[in-house]
């Protein structure tokens, strides 16, 4: 199994902006000296109460001293953005990394940001199609020319191709059912991400491989999986440091409109500790992680970092992970 990161996106506004870049900096470094396999940053504009850096300016920067980590936009949402700027970013990108990109994407769910990209939360899916269609053709095709019904390109040739090919791997991400089946009818790796729990997370997994069944592809090999973390040397630590961060990070996506997150989240919120977060002692996170190796899944990404968190906090629990889980888990 493949472990991976999740950074950024989790610090409280108002804070030292210039600090916590060299914060996020010193996480990234501390990850990969530690042995993760591969590192993942979030896309999201205008986050408040949070503040929040952009992905593919910082994996370009994290690409310079990545070594053999993969970088994933976990995720990237581009009904957001222009296809043609995305598709020559990502080829950028994958050249910079020397093919280690993985192209994490996903609709989107906040209406702040599709009026700042002049588009509706309805025309979501369907540019998110489009988009990536198109993309895939910039990427392979000579000579391009999409005049469809939200994006128009007229004898176009690329001239960024992606260094693997014939593209970067593709993770669709999805917490709904319709999401689910659209990974599958695609053909790619369905990113379950977000407050899924093991037995949803099962019925997706059957979801998504009745879609690719339907489709006539093949299941990917690569099946990723992203959870929020915390770890502790006991497990009644682990609760009572996570249960303040838990109801500031999520008490803020409930405003957001995060699905699976509602009006009644202050109650939910020992619930999601117990499932489906990996929160607790060393060996309780180990054994919730080989539950998701036992469903399939192939790459897990964990966010060990919460709003509040000191730097000291943050790197104990990167030394945490790295003395007593991340043995274990590579063996799975």
């Amino acid at each position: 199994m493949k472990i991976g990161v999740q950074v950024g996106q989790v610090v409280a506004g108002g804070d030292d902006l210039k600090k916590q870049w060299l914060d996020q900096l010193e996480h990234f470094r501390a990850c990969r000296d530690a042995g993760f396999d591969f590192v993942s940053w979030g896309h999201h504009w205008l986050i408040h109460p949070f503040q929040h850096f952009q992905p593919i300016p910082v994996l370009a920067r994290f690409a310079a001293e990545a070594g053999d980590m993969d970088l994933v936009t976990g995720v990237l949402l581009t009904p957001l953005l222009n296809p043609v700027q995305v598709a020559e970013d990502v080829a950028t990108l994958d050249h910079i990394c020397r093919g280690r990109l993985v192209f994490g994407i996903g609709l989107g769910y906040r209406r702040e940001e599709f009026e700042a990209a002049g588009s509706a939360m309805s025309e979501r899916v369907p540019r998110f199609e489009e988009g990536l269609a198109l993309m895939k053709q910039l990427w392979t095709a000579d000579e391009v020319t999409h005049h469809g019904r939200f994006y128009r390109v007229t004898g176009a040739r690329p001239t960024a191709r992606p260094y693997q090919r014939p593209y970067p791997r593709i993770w669709v991400a999805g917490m709904t059912e319709p999401a689910i089946r659209r990974a599958g009818r695609l053909g790619h790796s369905f990113y379950a991400i977000g407050t899924l729990t093991l037995a949803e997370l099962r019925h997706a997994f059957g979801v998504w491989r009745a879609a690719l069944a339907e489709g006539g592809h093949p299941v990917p090999a690569e099946i990723p999986v992203h959870r929020e973390f915390f770890v502790a040397p006991t497990r009644e630590e682990a609760r009572a440091r996570a249960r303040p961060a838990v109801q500031a990070k999520y008490g803020g996506y409930a405003q957001h409109g995060l699905p699976g997150v509602g009006a009644g989240f202050t109650e939910g919120v020992e619930r999601l500790m117990d499932d489906p977060f990996v929160i607790g002692a060393p060996e309780e996170c180990v054994e919730k992680i080989a539950r998701l190796h036992e469903l399939g899944a192939t790459h897990v990404a964990l966010r060990l970092f919460w709003p509040g968190m000191t730097q000291a906090q943050a790197l104990a629990m990167i030394e945490l992970v790295a003395a007593k889980l991340l043995p274990a888990l590579k063996r799975l």
